[in-house]
């Protein structure tokens, strides 16, 4: 059953005077699982529903409509179904002792997969969990890989169901489903030989598998070396060497590299981050495929957006150790545009450890201690990614927070630094919305 969160005014929902907290058992006799079941079974024009009020009375619910007309009922969210492995290199085994309780959530989703691009084992879905995905046509999916060999992805995921991925593949493209694989690249694991085995047997998969994007693992302090190390650099050139292989048959007969590395891979082998024609029609941005040639590009084109600042004399622009050389090439530029002084604060990660060196995870205190007190003047940056929607940093410190501790320094966070110094813009218009006060910075 799917519980109703919303009622949308002026609806039909709120015409039948449903509220909030009714459940909905049943859409024309058939049982309603989630969110995604209703979505799939309310778009018929002719409806029955099942309800039971707040109160516990049950009542039916006969509606007529048209297609495009909206019921106006927004169900609560899902429980997130959780992940039945314990992966060897699971990022989540690194977090340190006291993190906050969501970040203890081992989510292994197909719903997220199919409506967030989240990355799914599979191993949770019997027979008919993955009929359910073919009949409701839930393409494409995201899924962790890792390994086609049978035993080693066992092993990896230490789960005797973690066998059976190809076959589990195989039904899902003969149902007409499409897929993006990923293979988080443990050194003396699933590299070497069993890497080139599993994009071989991928690629023979056929068309339905739309991509396979190899990504170097991510380790904390506390979970290096338990039993999976990070990569070297020469280990990340054999790999990247490995990704390259498959691309020029790819593009001759699909029209697309289809194989590609992650940025970090890059960064570890010392390698110049490819042009934008690497990465095709960006499917893969989001799991760090393309993000840094994005940034770049992204920057080149709206530098010239960037006005001077009144009132400003130094921007403090903050990031993580890994990105700092290619924010000091843009400092420049950004310096003669704004009339000011610019310094790249690169900050190390002492809540996971120095191992982990993206923006999106530092934590709020580390960013306090390395930046130090505010003065007036000043404005600083801060990387939208290592905030989640509401405004908070992996560590529980409130963007709030961070913004009283600095000033009287302005305070922007954002997506791209073009968008986060000229103010809203795509997706960092959620954060970037000119200098905030720490109550407006909270909302």
């Amino acid at each position: 059953m799917v519980r109703i969160a919303e009622v949308g005014e002026g609806s039909i929902a709120e015409a039948l005077e449903l509220r909030i907290g009714s459940r909905i058992l049943t859409v024309n006799g058939a049982r309603v699982r989630d969110g995604i079941d209703f979505a799939f079974l309310t778009a018929e024009e002719e409806l029955e529903l099942e309800v039971v009020d707040p109160e516990g009375a049950a009542f039916v619910c006969e509606i007529s409509r048209d297609a495009s007309e909206s019921l106006g009922i927004v169900p609560a969210r899902d429980k997130i179904r959780e992940c039945a492995n314990e992966c060897v290199f699971c990022f989540i085994d690194g977090n340190p002792p006291g993190a906050r309780d969501p970040l203890w959530l081992r989510d292994d989703d197909f719903r997220l997969s199919f409506t967030y691009g989240s990355y799914v084992t599979l191993t949770n879905l019997g027979p008919r969990g993955l009929q359910r995905l073919v009949d409701q046509r839930l393409s494409p999916l995201y899924v962790s890989v890792h390994a086609t060999n049978p035993e080693l992805r066992v092993r990896l995921l230490k789960n005797d169901r973690a066998g059976l991925i190809l076959d589990q593949l195989r039904f899902l493209l003969d149902g007409g489903l499409e897929v993006h694989a990923q293979a988080v690249l443990c050194p003396e694991w699933n590299d070497g030989d069993e890497l080139d085995r599993t994009i071989r047997e991928l690629y023979a998969l056929g068309d339905g598998v739309l991509s396979l994007s190899v990504v170097p693992v991510g380790l904390t302090r506390y979970n290096l070396n338990r039993p999976v190390r990070l990569l070297r650099a020469d280990e990340a050139e054999t790999a990247l060497r490995q990704t390259e292989s498959i691309q020029a048959r790819a593009m001759a007969e699909r029209g697309k590299r289809w194989c590609y590395a992650a940025d970090e891979l890059f960064l570890i082998a010392g390698r110049e981050v490819p042009e934008e024609a690497y990465y095709d029609d960006w499917p893969l941005l989001e799991n760090g495929v393309g993000a840094l040639r994005s940034l770049l590009d992204g920057f080149e084109r709206g530098k010239d957006r960037v006005a001077p600042a009144e009132g400003v004399e130094r921007v403090r622009l903050v990031t993580g150790t890994s990105m700092r050389p290619w924010l000091e090439e843009m400092a420049p530029a950004i310096s003669g545009r704004m009339g000011c002084q610019v310094e790249i604060v690169a900050v190390e990660n002492r809540y996971f450890g120095p191992s982990v060196t993206i923006a999106g995870l530092l934590a709020g205190l580390d960013i306090l201690d390395v930046v130090g007190a505010g003065r007036p003047g000043d404005m600083v940056l801060l990387p939208g990614t290592a905030l989640n929607d509401d405004a908070l940093f992996i560590d529980g410190v409130t963007l709030a927070e961070v913004a009283d501790r600095l000033a009287p320094a302005q305070v922007r966070a954002g997506h791209g630094v073009v968008e986060t110094l000229t103010g809203p813009g795509s997706r960092a218009g959620r954060m970037a919305a000119a200098p905030v006060s720490a109550r407006e910075a909270a909302r």
